[in-house]
């Protein structure tokens, strides 16, 4: 992405501006209909970082989105979350759809300030997904979530009171709640491509440990970025397949090997804990014994 510049914005009045919407009803939040608005070519080849939350469903934009190496084409209609700081792009553009749809609602930091929800909204963990790791609903998820948002249209639109805000913020966090259920639906609709991905991460783990020139642990980063999904993406995944995450699932590769090399070889506890990419002995050491309940030492002797 470093061949574009990324353009910073700060607020959802310039959201509006730059979309050439008219100004919002509130400063901190907004909802519009993605159908009743024109689309301008001027926000295409270019990336974003919103000072904002953004959650929308879009049909048809005719456009391809990219975020890192990996290119999303959402003309098949789905949901995405963009969290605060989170860079995304808009890569390309065919043409304008005519049947575009969909609603985008905008949530500024600020506008859950003093609630549950303003911490709480960290535990969503969608909005660290890539974009290309969007959600697909289906017809009846969708209709489910269109009626909070039409919940949440009825408030902003209407004459807003002492429980407009309250009222808002909790219809914001049944989304939300739906739409985690809704992200676990997927993940376990796509087992058989999951339990693919699950064969690659045992597969570059198991190949990182036996590339001798590698030094150091092997990080979540590394193996998410090895697949092109995102570190939280696919501790997700691989938690509602196997129960546990990529962490979890490299202490595991890690244990087994180091297994095999306390009953096979006779290296010492410090030269196997830097063959598997310690920098301390103690650390192995350590690790071996929460995951096994024995020290390094203790499990060798058990084979003599």
């Amino acid at each position: 992405m470093s061949q574009h510049p990324v353009h910073r914005v700060k607020s959802i009045a310039e959201f509006h501006k730059m979309k050439e919407l008219p100004a919002p009803a509130h400063p901190l939040i907004s909802l519009f209909d993605y159908g009743a608005f024109e689309c301008s070519t001027a926000i295409y080849h270019k990336h974003f970082v919103f000072d904002f939350y953004h959650i929308s469903i879009k049909r048809s934009i005719g456009a391809t989105f990219r975020y890192g190496q990996n290119h999303y084409d959402f003309d098949d209609g789905v949901m995405f979350f963009i969290a605060p700081n989170q860079v995304f792009g808009i890569e390309t553009i065919e043409e304008i759809a005519a049947a575009k749809s969909g609603w985008v609602l905008m949530i500024h930091p600020d506008f859950l300030w003093g609630t549950a929800l303003a911490a709480g909204i960290k535990q969503y963990e969608f909005f660290d997904y890539a974009v290309h790791e969007a959600l697909f609903l289906s017809e009846k998820e969708e209709t489910v979530l269109n009626a909070i948002v039409r919940n949440i249209e009825q408030e902003y639109h209407g004459n807003p009171d002492s429980f407009s805000q309250g009222i808002i913020i909790s219809q914001i966090e049944t989304l939300l709640n739906y739409s985690n259920r809704f992200y676990q639906r997927q993940f376990l609709t796509r087992k058989a491509s999951n339990h693919k991905i699950l064969a690659q991460v045992e597969k570059i783990i198991e190949d990182y440990f036996d590339d001798e020139g590698t030094t150091g642990l092997p990080t979540v980063q590394y193996v998410a970025e090895s697949l092109h999904l995102s570190p939280v993406y696919l501790s997700s995944l691989l938690k509602s397949v196997t129960g546990q995450t990529t962490q979890q699932h490299i202490h595991e590769k890690l244990i087994e090997k180091a297994k095999e090399k306390l009953s096979t070889t006779e290296l010492t506890v410090s030269e196997i804990a830097f063959a598997l990419g310690f920098e301390h002995s103690q650390s192995f050491s350590k690790l071996f014994k929460v995951k096994t309940s024995l020290s390094p030492l203790a499990f060798r002797s058990s084979f003599n």
